[in-house]
């Protein structure tokens, strides 16, 4: 059983050496343990302290793509290098990777195929009454779109099977933590989750300029994806609500052409007939959706399919 833990860099030359030199290389049940820096550009000596700590695996993005460009970019490799199970870490040191025997463990015990640490984010002191309360309401609209009980799901500390990641595709550039809970509930992969408690903040977020940029990238990324996998109900839910409108303005017309002498409020019919023609046009584009969304399965199937092949052929 082998184990990689990827961590995606962007200028740590500071924090890195404390990453890597409190990650257990010995766990029950695991023969080996590497490490995988990614490194997303850094204008540091990210790369030079990482070959300086003697990390396993070092790649380098050209520019900085991001932290979701880099994530993929490191699970792609950890596939190549034979892992069977992959932990992902940031390089901040945020998170405590001495439990990363216990974030593995549901996996090694066949429980599960994706474990998110839950940070308990109302206990971190660092993080003001807003933010805790905005983390807390994202990750309820996290679990109620993705049908899980993950109770934090902006965590990037995370362990991976081999099969769960096969399955997964990251197609959002901003941040892969709601995009792959979504994923799962929908792929039915099996989740679940651990509790931790965060080491001592060691700088701010790189990934985004202040909370309400990274409250409306992730709301962006919680709409794609589930509208990826939900659209049919996204859009007959929308298209209906016009419909019933239009009908409900349509019936006032009718009674008031039935019941008075003139046949006036015009309006009123035309604005009805315009939300009930609307509201069909909104239920048609959900069933179009919805054939296309059959299709991305079997390209989903398919994509699975190819990359088992090809790691089979390296």
């Amino acid at each position: 059983m082998k184990v990689i833990v990827q961590i995606p860099c962007y200028n740590e030359e500071e924090t890195l050496p404390l990453v890597v030199k409190s990650i257990p290389r010995n766990i029950d049940g695991i023969d080996k343990l590497e490490i995988l820096i990614i490194d997303d550009g850094s204008t540091d000596r990210t790369v030079e302290v990482a070959k300086e700590l003697g990390v396993d695996h070092i790649i380098s993005n050209v520019g900085n793509k991001g932290l979701a460009t880099s994530f993929a970019t490191g699970i792609n490799e950890c596939l190549k290098l034979g892992a069977d199970i992959i932990v992902n870490t940031d390089g901040d040191n945020q998170y405590p990777q001495e439990k990363i025997p216990d974030l593995i463990k549901p996996i090694l015990d066949g429980e599960s195929d994706i474990v998110v640490s839950d940070r308990q984010t109302h206990k971190i002191k660092h993080f003001s009454w807003v933010k805790k309360r905005l983390q807390s309401a994202g990750s309820r609209v996290v679990r109620m779109a993705s049908g899980t009980t993950i109770p934090d799901a902006p965590s990037g500390f995370r362990a991976y099977s081999r099969e769960a990641v096969l399955n997964l595709n990251i197609i959002t550039y901003f941040s892969y933590v709601t995009e792959t809970i979504i994923q799962a509930g929908k792929r039915k992969i099996a989740i679940t989750h651990v509790p931790i408690e965060t080491n001592p903040k060691t700088r701010e977020s790189r990934l985004f300029k202040n909370t309400w940029q990274h409250v409306f990238e992730s709301s962006k990324s919680i709409i794609r994806v589930y509208s990826m996998y939900e659209s049919l109900r996204i859009f007959l839910s929308i298209g209906s609500v016009l419909f019933l409108a239009g009908s409900l303005g349509l019936g006032r017309w009718l009674w008031f052409f039935f019941t008075q002498d003139n046949a006036g409020h015009v309006q009123s019919l035309v604005i009805s007939a315009g939300l009930i023609i609307v509201g069909f046009q909104i239920g048609l584009i959900g069933l179009l959706s919805d054939l296309v969304s059959v299709n991305r399965k079997l390209i989903e199937d398919t994509l699975y399919r190819v990359k088992k092949m090809e790691l089979r052929e390296k």
